[in-house]
């Protein structure tokens, strides 16, 4: 089920007071651009947006309705308040559902490795990648399962390329996870060791052993 949304027009020359007006008062600046519209400056209550969002997903298609007219939309982008959480500004992006489009979904992995539990450690060096795949038809994540990676194996998009029924535009050695068996101690001891004549060893999530500040 395609979920809907209202947003109302907006001065495209709205001063960044009056958007933080607007953000106080739970509602989120954004745009609407792309097959066959202009880009309009739109507002949307954040309360229907993230509903929306919950019913859609991240990569649902979304019927929004501006001025009296429904188009058909995703969420191309977006930003978030780093301390609230809350959306700052959200982008439209208006599609034709017969076209194929290109757009990055999160790379999520699942089960549990048998380097993991040996000891080793879990990299996502790229948790996205890019698709080429029609609106009606994208996937809220790449599923990438771990199950059969050893200390030492990886996974590249060149491995799970023939397991999806969409294109991914990206080379055949991006690589979506590896295993890396853990630091020894005496790697640990390294990092921790002084670099340099009077430096003091780095303490992770608090403060140096000496606080004495050079003028």
């Amino acid at each position: 089920m395609t979920s809907k949304i209202s947003v109302q027009k907006r001065d495209s020359a709205t001063p960044h007071s009056a958007l933080t007006e607007l953000r106080n008062k739970g509602i989120v600046p954004g745009v609407v651009y792309g097959y066959q519209t202009e880009t309009i400056p739109v507002s949307v209550s954040e309360i229907d947006l993230i509903k929306t969002l919950r019913e859609s997903g991240r990569n649902g298609v979304i019927n929004l309705e501006v001025e009296g007219k429904t188009l058909n939309v995703v969420l191309s982008d977006f930003q978030r308040d780093a301390l609230k959480g809350s959306f700052k500004h959200v982008d439209f992006l208006a599609v034709n559902m017969s076209d194929e489009l290109e757009i990055s979904v999160a790379v999520h992995v699942i089960g549990e490795s048998p380097g993991e539990k040996e000891g080793g450690v879990v990299n996502q060096p790229n948790r996205e990648v890019l698709i080429k795949v029609k609106p009606a038809d994208i996937p809220d994540a790449l599923e990438v399962d771990i199950s059969n990676l050893a200390i030492g194996d990886h996974l590249t998009v060149g491995d799970i390329r023939g397991t999806v029924s969409y294109e991914i535009l990206d080379e055949d050695d991006f690589i979506l996870v590896s295993v890396t068996a853990p630091r020894t101690q005496d790697e640990l001891d390294e990092l921790e060791a002084p670099t340099g004549e009077g430096a003091q060893p780095e303490v992770i999530g608090g403060e140096p052993a000496n606080d004495q500040k050079k003028d």
